[in-house]
């Protein structure tokens, strides 16, 4: 056998005991007279001695050719260490080597295997490998592990079934752009790889699989940032004979239980929170809760005294920064600056100083005075001391830029604790919106929400005052699950691919197999999806998902590891009869 034991058990109780232990060499340290040796494995390190007095003089010559990484089994006994190093959980003993087999030499790494690494990010992804060796990497994969076996555990008592769908399907045109497949079988036509399995799982409830779950891979070909990749893990879940409170209050008991058992967090009720309310205050769908500085509206106390940015502005809104007033003007210009990046997008921005004898002191004091202001401070709810920060513009806009500024200075003063967990549902989503580029609506969701039955009236007079039954579960300002309510009969169904734009045959064509299966006894039905990688994130503290991914994509969508995506042979795409792109294919 390779091994009596890993690298991470080994302790005082084993003194005494012969051991075979193998890994990969992290460090040599040679005195002449006596040599250490770290070697690693997945479970940790143990400190591996060879000396003058005890070890063949053959064997020593041959520890002197290890290098880093080299990949080694040795044999010897367990003593008691003289030095002991409480940091690892093998510092109280060394193993004193009689063997040693060299099972595999290796290059000099090109960064060092150690928790705080040389290596940059990209060259980290090239060689990925080796970058799992590092704890940090290797311990986020194995925290992802836990995770998704405290969900598959939760799921199955709940009386869930895992059932897997299909990775080849058919395009459709909602949603964002498919990942498609050529078919060598049927000559110019297509597979799409999902993006979610939302027709299938509903499927699964016709066939009366009434509680579905599936932790699977999904597919979307858009524009990437730290926080998305093209293909990604959602914990995929369907129920049957439902309505909204039931999947919400299972969720909530999903989400409490690995908060219990991954963080050791207990946490009580789930507030709830309205889109309109969430827009209004936080100016996003996903809050953060975790501190204040909501939004006050001020249209109603700024439009008065002929300062023009304003008066044009279809929105004024402030928030309060706590302490802010103290900040110098160099300070006040940095976030003025950082506002104007294209990135954000704002013109300018405002300031109010509260100061501690009830005063103010504003970028504005040509056009307020002190009544103005106090109302400012009034809708804001700023106390003295605090600094309020004011945009306008058009309300949609204005509202993403200070959602923006608000979570830059929210981080800046160190309210978003990684420990502290905030979760909240919001509700009542706009079933439709409208998309400027193609002069339709689109589904905000998708097309298979239901409408709240009280709003179905308003689909033919005002489509977009309709809600949906849909629900978002935000976690520490991260949306990490959604879902809703579906359309369970045939009627409704197309119905709402009407207002979506399509033509009885599209619809046929696109979605012929769900509307049948709606004739066969549909049952109401509804469901969530979390997406897995950002929720491991932030059970873990982190913002970014790339460390919880086995084998990431880079902010290209490329896999440098690997280097794809790549080009095809020109006899496979002749195969695959894509002929046609045969000379464009050259010249790339």
């Amino acid at each position: 056998m390779y091994r009596s034991h890993t690298n991470g058990e080994l302790n005082l109780s084993n003194v005494g005991q012969e051991v075979t232990l193998s890994g990969w060499v992290q460090k040599v340290r040679d005195k002449g007279f006596v040599i250490w040796i770290d070697l690693r494995d997945r479970y940790g390190i143990t400190q591996l001695i060879l000396d003058e007095d005890r070890t063949d003089t053959s064997l020593l010559e041959k520890t002197k050719t290890l290098g880093r990484e080299f990949v080694i089994q040795i044999r010897g006994t367990v003593i008691e260490r003289q030095s002991k190093n409480e940091k690892i959980k093998t510092g109280a003993i060394e193993v004193l080597v009689s063997e040693m087999q060299v099972l595999n030499e290796a290059l000099l790494p090109p960064f060092t295997i150690e928790d705080e690494t040389d290596g940059g990010e990209e060259l980290r992804m090239k060689y990925r490998y080796l970058d799992i060796r590092r704890n940090p990497v290797k311990n986020s994969l194995i925290f992802r592990h836990q995770v998704t076996q405290e969900v598959r555990n939760f799921l199955t008592n709940e009386a869930f079934v895992e059932v897997e769908t299909p990775y080849l399907i058919k395009s459709t045109p909602e949603g964002a752009r498919d990942f498609v497949v050529p078919s060598r079988m049927n000559s110019g036509q297509f597979y799409a790889l999902p993006q979610s399995p939302q027709t299938f799982k509903q499927l699964l409830m016709v066939g009366g699989m009434d509680k579905y779950f599936q932790i699977v891979k999904c597919f979307r070909d858009e524009d990437l940032r730290a926080d998305r990749q093209p293909e990604f893990t959602q914990i995929d879940c369907e129920m049957a004979f439902v309505e909204q409170e039931d999947i919400l209050d299972v969720f909530e008991g999903l989400t409490r239980h690995l908060l219990q058992k991954v963080n050791n967090i207990e946490i009580g009720d789930f507030p709830r929170m309205t889109f309109d309310h969430a827009m209004k205050t936080y100016g996003n769908d996903k809050p953060d809760v975790r501190f204040g500085m909501e939004f006050g509206e001020l249209n109603t106390v700024s439009k008065h005294r002929n300062f023009k940015i304003f008066d044009e502005a279809e929105l004024v809104v402030g928030i309060a920064v706590p302490g802010g007033a103290f900040y110098t003007r160099k300070e006040i210009d940095k976030l003025v600056d950082w506002v104007k990046r294209p990135q954000i997008g704002a013109l300018g921005m405002i300031y109010v100083k509260c100061n501690e004898d009830g005063s103010f002191k504003s970028s504005v004091d040509k056009f307020y005075d002190q009544e103005d202001l106090a109302k400012w401070a009034k809708e804001t709810n700023a106390k003295a001391g605090d600094l309020i920060c004011v945009l306008s513009g058009q309300t949609s806009k204005v509202r993403a830029q200070m959602s923006a500024l608000r979570m830059e200075l929210a981080e800046r003063l160190g309210l978003r604790n990684p420990k502290e967990f905030a979760p909240l549902w919001v509700v009542d989503f706009p079933l439709l919106e409208w998309d400027e580029d193609s002069a339709r609506y689109h589904a905000m969701h998708h097309p298979f929400t239901s409408p709240k039955p009280e709003d179905m009236h308003l689909l033919d007079s005002d489509p977009g005052k309709v809600r949906a039954n849909a629900y978002d579960l935000v976690l520490n300002g991260n949306e990490i699950g959604g879902g809703s309510i579906r359309i369970h009969d045939k009627k409704t169904q197309a119905l709402l691919f009407e207002h979506l734009g399509f033509r009885p045959e599209e619809a046929e064509e696109q979605f012929g197999f769900l509307l049948n299966a709606f004739e066969y006894g549909a049952p109401p039905h509804g469901g969530l999806a979390f997406g897995l990688d950002r929720l491991v994130a932030i059970l873990a503290g982190k913002e970014t998902i790339r460390d919880f991914i086995a084998f990431p994509k880079n902010n290209s969508g490329r896999d440098v590891m690997i280097d794809a995506p790549s080009k095809l042979d020109d006899s496979q795409l002749t195969e695959l009869s894509l002929q046609l792109n045969l000379a464009e294919h050259k010249e790339v």
